[in-house]
């Protein structure tokens, strides 16, 4: 665990001196204030006409979710793939670090950026808090945050293992968008023409297990399981990926 913890720290600390880390990060909470503004604007032009409510923050993080189908390919591109660009792979394969807590500590380190961008926008609901009466609603807030952090957690693991298949960052960039966007999104289009497969792509979708509950204020156990089982599968790839690269 400690060893996991080293490689996080690293990481994180990695990504402030980092140009694309700081790009990404003012283009999302560029665009996640302007989506409030508009929000704001159009709660308050409704209230003019003696109708409409507050805000509604799950929309605004239902747009943050999206986003993360964008950045987290960038954020994960380099994680293992630069180490092996560089060389430097060979040297951590003979530390005395496993695979696993390598893959591990640099997913925990992209997870604890992205959960900063997250703790950011709490600004959002915080002002909200002091503009409506009684406030916004809690738990709907509490759970729409938390279904955030799975999909980032997901999504993280996912580009982490991809990262460890290849030594271009441009190629673990493009499988790992096309991989989150498929389970965003693409994986439930062909959900009416086949009957028969139907449920199972959309248990399939990401989206599916966060708009209809984390984000609707409810949490299933389907849904935590699910998540755990990507957050699993991306963390499980990257080992085997390192583990390969010893024996060649």
């Amino acid at each position: 665990m400690q060893n996991i913890w080293t490689i996080a720290k690293r990481e994180y600390k990695h990504y402030f001196i980092s140009p694309i880390a700081y790009a990404l990060a003012a283009g999302v909470l560029f665009m996640l204030g302007v989506a409030f503004a508009f929000l704001l604007g159009q709660s308050t032009q409704m209230a003019l006409y003696g109708g409409g409510s507050a805000p509604d923050l799950t929309q605004l993080n239902g747009f943050f979710a999206f986003l993360l189908v964008f950045i987290v390919p960038a954020l994960t591109m380099r994680l293992v793939a630069d180490e092996t660009r560089m060389g430097t792979i060979e040297l951590i394969l003979t530390s005395p670090i496993s695979d696993f807590e390598l893959v591990a500590g640099k997913w925990l380190g992209g997870l604890l950026f992205v959960a900063t961008l997250i703790g950011i926008t709490l600004i959002y609901p915080i002002t909200l808090n002091f503009m409506v009466d009684p406030g916004v609603d809690y738990r709907v807030l509490l759970t729409s945050y938390l279904g955030l952090i799975f999909i980032a957690a997901s999504f993280l693991a996912l580009g982490t293992g991809i990262s460890a298949l290849f030594s271009n960052q441009l190629a673990a960039f493009l499988v790992t968008f096309v991989v989150v966007l498929t389970l965003w999104w693409l994986v439930g289009l062909p959900a009416e023409l086949m009957p028969k497969a139907g449920a199972f792509l959309r248990y399939l979708e990401v989206n599916s297990h966060y708009a209809f509950t984390f984000n609707a204020g409810s949490i299933h156990l389907s849904d935590i399981v699910y998540f755990l089982s990507l957050i699993a599968v991306g963390i499980f790839t990257g080992a085997m990926a390192l583990e390969s690269r010893r024996w060649r």
